[in-house]
């Protein structure tokens, strides 16, 4: 796991901030529509969020806040706490992390288009979840050993 993101990672991330804030929910949508494609993943979500529309609406929310704040990670404190709290609440293990990546960068993809989601964001995005991605692991696992 890498301590930091490279600089370049973060001013491609933030300047996806417009886009995000234009067409997260699409992009959620999309990517939960992918996502559910596996059933043992899909149980794991409350499919009333999801037909109300809430639980996409949370999620762009939180990759947009993710995306301004990229740079200044400790000002995501609170929203990751929440996180990992839900995630060990539903059962979520490190497995999991990479099916949500192949379903997300994708979704960036079809609804951004190749103009806007260019290799180079896709790849910045890629290295940008990863890192969060380890953020959340360690953290539920710590959460997982206490609950033991």
């Amino acid at each position: 796991m890498s301590n930091s993101l490279s600089a370049e990672t973060i001013a491609i991330v933030k300047s996806t901030g417009p886009a995000l804030r234009q067409h997260g929910v699409a992009i959620t949508t999309v990517m939960y529509s992918r996502l559910f494609q596996d059933e043992e993943v899909k149980a794991m979500f409350d499919q009333a969020a999801q037909e109300s529309g809430e639980q996409p609406r949370r999620l762009a929310a939180a990759i947009l806040g993710y995306a301004e704040n990229i740079d200044k990670l400790e000002a995501l404190g609170g929203a990751v706490s929440r996180m990992v709290a839900r995630h060990v609440d539903t059962g979520v293990k490190p497995e999991h992390y990479p099916k949500v990546a192949a379903a997300l960068l994708p979704a960036i993809r079809e609804v951004l288009g190749n103009d806007v989601a260019t290799d180079a964001v896709l790849a910045a995005w890629a290295e940008a979840y990863q890192f969060l991605a380890d953020i959340l692991i360690a953290k539920e696992e710590e959460a997982y050993a206490a609950a033991a």
